[in-house]
């Protein structure tokens, strides 16, 4: 584990979050530039993202059974968020802000910021795994996320198509393929989803930034609901996940690992929904901002908790 390059990383993705803030207040970035970069990155840079990181190594027995490993441990990480955040949220008055805050604290930006981060501790396989990692959290975006979303509301559906035909889970499902593939994928497919994949990160922690701009401080530090959120969301929360898994016997990447994946800040896919269903896309935006913005100052504490945790 590489905490020199963990911090390196963090740092770099603060100054891309303050030129995103910086280009929003000075007009370059505004709502309609944010919305078609948003669409770009799920549409285009996440996908490619999913694609380039399940072929970034090669297929063998081992490899594969770190991959299912990662997927299950997704779906027993987020079936546990799920639980915790539908009851730890029940304090919000307003229903739309409950499903708001219960969605941000169950599902992480475990992709745009998670990858460089889990990069930066563990290279290639950190990447690898990852892109596993996010099969479960596009399963359960679309199935437990969807329905947390369309309770109260008739407009919402939960379908087989939304779940099993989505900009994430198809990529997994080509991504997964390619990696299964027993003859070499040619260079320049590989480097065009490479370049493709690169767009994911910086452009995304640009519109992050972007959308920090868009409240005032009061906005972000004066409500005692967004505290609640990101003391879940960044603290607490990664904090029973590092301690269940050590229980569970799992090894220190594991644990360091899952850790890191429950500790991301909320998932920035609130806020296209909330603009989609007219659900409070302005909170939205202020619970991503924020704990995208606390994050590089709890994300370092929590690597150091799970590195402790994880060598008792």
């Amino acid at each position: 584990m590489n905490f020199t390059s963990l911090l390196s990383t963090i740092a770099t993705l603060a100054l891309l979050m303050a030129t995103g803030f910086g280009l929003r207040r000075t007009g370059i970035i505004d709502n309609v530039f944010s919305k078609n970069l948003s669409t770009l990155i799920v549409r285009v840079g996440q996908p490619m993202l999913i694609i380039s990181s399940l072929i970034s190594l090669e297929y063998s027995a081992e490899n594969l059974r770190r991959g299912l490993i990662a997927t299950a441990l997704s779906f027993c990480i987020h079936a546990g968020l799920g639980l915790f955040a539908h009851f730890a949220v029940k304090g919000f008055k307003n229903p739309d802000e409950r499903k708001v805050s219960e969605f941000s604290v169950m599902f992480t930006n475990c992709g745009f910021i998670g990858f460089p981060i889990i990069e930066s501790l563990y290279g290639k396989d950190g990447l690898f795994c990852g892109a596993f990692y996010l099969v479960g959290f596009h399963l359960f975006i679309w199935t437990w996320g969807m329905a947390i979303l369309s309770r109260g509301r008739d407009d919402i559906k939960l379908t087989p198509r939304k779940i099993f035909i989505n900009y994430g889970t198809i990529p997994c499902l080509i991504g997964f393929l390619l990696f299964l593939c027993p003859f070499r994928i040619p260079d320049f497919l590989v480097m065009t989803a490479d370049y493709l994949a690169s767009l994911a990160t910086p452009i995304s922690v640009l519109i992050t930034g972007a959308l920090i701009a868009t409240g005032t401080f009061r906005d972000l530090f004066g409500r005692l609901g967004n505290y609640m959120v990101c003391l879940l969301r960044l603290i607490v929360l990664p904090m029973i996940v590092c301690v269940v898994l050590k229980l569970c016997g799992l090894s220190e990447f594991l644990i360091v690992f899952g850790t890191v994946m429950a500790a991301m800040p909320s998932a920035s896919v609130i806020t296209m929904f909330g603009e989609m269903y007219g659900i409070m896309p302005g909170f939205a935006s202020r619970l991503v901002g924020v704990t995208s913005l606390l994050c590089v100052a709890t994300l370092p504490l929590m690597v150091a908790f799970a590195g402790f945790i994880a060598n008792l």
